[in-house]
């Protein structure tokens, strides 16, 4: 009989091409949550045209989707930890799915935020899961870069959606855009269901799925023995005995959890205010931007998002989480600032699209490492429950995100509106500073491919 600790060793493993595939397919399930979650700022122009209502009527629709979020990022971050990261992830996009080819048939403002409310709760529920299990596919010192490149799919997919929005809408209408969104997801969440694993370190901790969990181990290039027992060693800090709210607050993980729950609340606000208020901004009478050309403006946020993502989580590999993420916070602000003195005429773009670009790789490089920064401080035992409360928190952000930048919009015109972006910046400067468990800088070259004896953490049992 074979002890094999799983943590150790896949924590000191090698990144095998399996193990990338499996990051494929979780990432491909967050494209579509980026998609789906963007849909509805993208079309709220031409819902305005064609139900001949105000603008401040669809705040709440717009806010709605973002309260459903937070109750589904602590729901599903829970039930990740008790039922399996796997099953929260892909139930999460089945609900988003079908809730989103519902709202193709609404015709009233109160049912479009009803809907989009049950179809948040979905949508929040995907993204800790993601997060959680991309990390735990795979070796710790590609960590980062996995967790980042599984999220960094959410401004990806809200590029897809802005441009989705640009074409589709002119030509079938907002309601085709609604199906689009839907119908895609349930396809892929039904082929991922069969071929997506659950997480090792999941799976470690129930003896009946110790075959399941072979599986997995073998395909990702492990060499584990037939008579093996598996284990997982306690991690370093308090003892955690089982996954709940509380235990994010004891005296090892209090100061981290406040410090990452608030800048998870203000990250995400400033960037719903970019997503949920944005198009809004530059169709308005007095700036004139047409719906495409407002949704590819977003799109060009989103795409900056992408790249700015991709580049923090290969810099954090380097250099470690604080020094990277708190100067994409400050270029944020600075680039920000930069923005009140833009001109927004529609008809010369090419400046302004710019500062939308570069703006928006810094924001949504912030907020995408985040998730990356909050798996790497919580422990396998409540690592679920970690992120999905700070992602929960982060959606009560979201949710005053439409209130905030309609207020700045109201009193202080598009200076204003830009001049928040850079106030709620600021604060997530400070609240990243205070973290104090930062993805260290990395050291060592990587480790080769191909396949490996789990010969990390792997003992005699005694017995």
């Amino acid at each position: 009989m074979k002890t094999v600790d799983v943590g150790a060793v896949l924590d000191e493993g090698r990144w095998t091409g399996y193990q990338k595939l499996l990051i494929a397919g979780t990432a491909l399930t967050i494209i579509l949550d980026g998609v789906d979650n963007q849909l509805l700022p993208n079309a709220v122009p031409t819902l305005i045209r064609e139900w001949g209502r105000p603008r401040d009527d669809f705040t709440a629709a717009l806010a709605l989707g973002p309260f459903g979020m937070m109750i589904g990022g602590l729901l599903g971050g829970v039930l990740g930890d008790r039922l399996g990261r796997r099953t929260a992830l892909l139930c999460s996009v089945l609900t988003f799915a079908v809730l989103t080819v519902a709202i193709a048939f609404v015709d009233s403002v109160g049912m479009l935020g009803a809907l989009r409310f049950l179809a948040g709760v979905g949508l929040g529920g995907a993204m800790p899961n993601a997060a959680t299990l991309a990390s735990e596919y795979v070796p710790r010192r590609q960590r980062p870069f996995a967790v980042t490149l599984t999220i960094v799919c959410i401004p990806l997919g809200g590029a897809i959606a802005g441009e989705l929005a640009a074409r589709v809408i002119p030509t079938y209408g907002w309601r085709m855009l609604f199906l689009v969104g839907g119908i895609i997801p349930i396809v892929l969440a039904t082929v991922l269901w069969k071929v997506l694993p659950e997480s090792p370190r999941y799976l470690a901790r129930r003896r009946e799925r110790w075959p399941e969990l072979t599986k997995t181990m073998r395909r990702a290039g492990h060499l584990i023995p037939d008579d093996v027992e598996y284990v997982e060693a306690a991690p370093a800090g308090a003892p955690v005995k089982s996954a709940s709210v509380a235990s994010l607050f004891n005296p090892a993980f209090a100061r981290d959890t406040i410090a990452l729950c608030a800048s998870f609340f203000f990250c995400l606000m400033v960037n719903y205010v970019v997503i949920l208020m944005l198009p809004l901004v530059l169709t308005a009478n007095e700036i004139g931007f047409t719906q495409p050309g407002a949704s590819r403006a977003l799109a060009m946020s989103n795409y900056g998002g992408v790249v700015g993502a991709i580049l923090g989580a290969l810099v954090i590999q380097r250099l470690g989480s604080r020094v990277t993420m708190l100067s994409m916070s400050a270029g944020a602000i600075v680039c920000a600032m930069v923005l009140t003195r833009t001109s927004l005429d529609p008809q010369n773009t090419f400046f302004l699209m710019t500062m939308f670009l570069v703006t928006g790789g810094l924001l949504n490089g912030v907020q995408t490492t985040m998730y990356a920064l909050a798996a790497h401080v919580y422990p396998t035992d409540i690592r679920s429950t970690g992120v999905g409360t700070a992602v929960a928190v982060g959606r009560v952000g979201n949710v005053l995100a439409a209130y905030v930048g309609r207020s700045a919009l109201n009193s202080g015109g598009p200076t204003g509106y830009f001049s928040s972006w850079a106030a709620l910046m600021a604060v997530v400067f400070v609240s990243l500073a205070m973290v104090r468990r930062h993805v260290p800088r990395s050291s060592g070259p990587p480790v080769a491919e191909g396949p490996t004896r789990a010969g990390v953490g792997v003992q005699p049992a005694s017995r």
